[in-house]
């Protein structure tokens, strides 16, 4: 009961944050055609677009080309939301902390397909399936983490996992925290050289000032969605907007796009998508983001075996490059049934090359670092060894030589320590000992 009162309050108020600026949008520019009915149901929609479920519009086909910014907000609804229901049912155990998400995901997944199915018209049609499945991914992951994060702090939680795969978690958020970096930078920069054009669209769709405001709050939707072009960019295949076109470092081909001041980043016509000197810099953020992702694998793990390490760090790359692919395929989608079909990044191709790419780098990095690693310890190691001292005559005393005499009359034994070469006899006189372990390696 607690998981379904607050599957009710995250939709309600989220509706009611979407329903105040549909009304916005509406009272700036009203339209005899339009009513209120109408205006609930485009609500609706643009709550289950920020769930990332397609719909169907009426003379255009099929929508799929989605704002990934939009989940921000159903997301922190659901964060907030499963560590309410973790305070309310005073939870504290992890696997019923599971539960807990599970009790909030189930009504919010029923309750967003219900949704689907009411806001239907013959304009608009959203997937019913899809909203369910959408819906209950979402609240499973966004829940989940609110009530984990409820009962202990991220340290306490990264700790529950084993030493090698708590190392590989670390390495593949530092790998996609440098690519996205990477990525927001360049499609920053590419807006910025036309910024100009962007001001000129922006000024002739005469949207007015509310609609310039509901326009932006759009186009920062689809901010994580050109991030993500930026990094399948980075990565060789591109993204393509539009049937039979590319952008690449290699060059851009690309035919008319629509009137958004966003996709001012992506003038039409067939031209050099960088600067000769700038594409392979650009080509070598895979393999830097790699390299660190390698790095942060060792530097957080006690050392590996020198057969290991690159093991280890091949699979944090293709994991990192696998997650990539699979966001990418998400932040593209079709614009209807004509040639804007096929819009964004192929998730395959990114994810293939990104594995390659990433855990090479992360390959030979941890390789490198670990072997460091291995020749620091062997050259700090002591070649330390005691021995037993041999038995000495008693004295008059009766004590043994090797004994001293303690604190009120106590016999202590004594002994020393010999810092011995064990090869010192196979080698030539005068040559130098040669080092053991990792550093005697080429």
């Amino acid at each position: 009961m607690t998981g379904v009162v607050a599957a009710c309050v995250v939709t309600g108020s989220g509706l009611a944050v979407i329903v105040v600026l549909a009304l916005a949008g509406w009272i700036a520019a009203p339209h005899a055609s339009i009513g209120m009915p109408a205006v609930l149901r485009t609500a609706a929609g643009i709550w289950l677009v920020g769930q990332h479920v397609g719909f169907t519009l009426h003379g255009a086909g099929r929508i799929g080309l989605l704002p990934l910014g939009l989940v921000a907000l159903p997301g922190a609804l659901l964060w907030r939301a499963g560590r309410r229901v973790v305070r309310a049912c005073q939870v504290r155990q992890l696997r019923q902390a599971g539960i807990a998400a599970l009790a909030l995901a189930v009504p919010y997944s029923a309750l967003t397909a219900a949704l689907a199915l009411v806001s239907r018209s013959a304009q608009f049609a959203a997937s019913v399936p899809q909203a369910a499945v959408c819906g209950l991914l979402l609240a499973l992951a966004a829940g989940g983490l609110g009530a984990a994060r409820e009962l202990a702090g991220w340290r306490e939680l990264m700790r529950l996992l084993p030493e090698r795969p708590r190392s590989v978690v670390i390495a593949v958020a530092g790998s996609a925290a440098v690519l996205a970096a990477a990525g927001a930078l360049l499609a920053g920069a590419a807006l910025a050289v036309h910024l100009r054009e962007a001001a000129t669209l922006q000024r002739s769709l005469g949207a007015g000032s509310v609609g310039t405001i509901l326009l932006m709050l759009l186009q920062l939707g689809y901010v994580p969605n050109a991030v993500l072009w930026a990094i399948a960019f980075t990565f060789g295949p591109g993204f393509a907007f539009g049937s039979a076109t590319v952008v690449a470092p290699t060059g851009a081909a690309l035919g008319q796009l629509p009137a958004v001041p966003m996709l001012a980043a992506l003038p039409p016509g067939v031209h050099p998508a960088l600067p000769g000197w700038l594409a392979p810099m650009v080509l070598t953020l895979p393999y830097l983001a790699g390299a660190v992702g390698g790095w942060l694998l060792i530097r957080t793990t006690p050392a590996l075996s020198l057969e290991a390490a690159p093991l280890w760090g091949m699979a944090s790359g293709v994991l990192t490059g696998c997650l990539l692919g699979v966001l990418a395929a998400f932040s593209g989608g079709p614009l209807g049934d004509g040639r804007l079909t096929a819009v964004g990044p192929s998730g395959w191709q990114v994810a293939a090359t990104g594995a390659l790419e990433l855990g090479l780098a992360a390959a030979v990095t941890a390789g490198l670092a670990n072997f460091l690693v291995l020749r620091r310890a062997e050259g700090l190691r002591p070649g330390v060894l005691r021995r037993e001292r041999p038995a000495a005559p008693a004295d008059r005393s009766g004590r043994d030589a090797g004994t001293e005499v303690g604190g009120r009359g106590r016999v202590a034994p004594t002994d020393h320590v010999i810092y011995l070469d064990p090869w010192a006899g196979e080698r030539p006189a005068g040559k130098a000992a040669r080092p053991r372990g990792p550093s005697a390696l080429p």
